[in-house]
């Protein structure tokens, strides 16, 4: 029940923030912000990382940036945003490319992560904004497990439930070298930030 409730919460939360056009104001007040700080991007500019970012101008920090352990690169655009208030924590990153989906789910089992929250849709105003990086299902014409051998993990589609503004998934994230596996909670918007 207690996570049936805090969806409804969130739900509740993201419909204000479209209805009021919080969602441009709330990017521009943030890169405004960041233009404050020196903070530096070296990792992510070397030319061997600019093919792992979708956007030119967005970036993880050095000082905040997660780092892989596994695989071919220790570098992903994905940072660790704390939030002492609250003791949270939470992980904001790119919507995946094709060559970096791999490295998405290996982020998520390194760092255990519980659930993925997805603001955007795979296309957007005829403009993909990321890659499809969990499987579709038969039930929709597509396959119920990804295999990413370059990192020895796969993702099966465990369940899906449509609602109003978001579809929830449950993801089934397994190490196929230990056989170990974890359930990842999916939060898919079907509305637009």
């Amino acid at each position: 029940m207690g996570t049936e409730t805090d969806m409804n919460s969130i739900e509740r939360e993201f419909q204000e923030l479209d209805k009021n056009g919080a969602w441009a104001v709330a990017y521009q007040e943030i890169r405004s912000e960041s233009l404050k700080f020196d903070f530096t991007l070296v990792e992510a500019k070397k030319s061997k990382n600019k093919n792992l970012n979708r956007y030119r101008d967005v970036s993880p920090y050095d000082h905040t940036r997660i780092i892989l352990s596994k695989g071919s690169s220790d570098y992903i655009n994905a940072s660790l945003v704390k939030i002492e208030q609250a003791r949270r924590q939470y992980i904001l990153t790119q919507g995946p490319l094709p060559n970096t989906t791999a490295h998405f789910w290996l982020m998520v089992w390194e760092q255990n992560c519980k659930a993925v929250l997805m603001l955007n849709k795979i296309v957007e105003k005829n403009q993909v904004k990321c890659h499809q990086y969990w499987p579709v299902g038969s039930k929709n014409g597509g396959d119920d497990v990804m295999e990413f051998t370059d990192v020895n993990l796969k993702v099966e589609l465990a369940s899906e439930t449509e609602g109003p503004y978001f579809t929830t998934r449950i993801l089934r994230l397994t190490d196929v070298e230990s056989g170990s596996s974890r359930d990842i909670l999916h939060f898919h918007s079907v509305e637009p930030c």
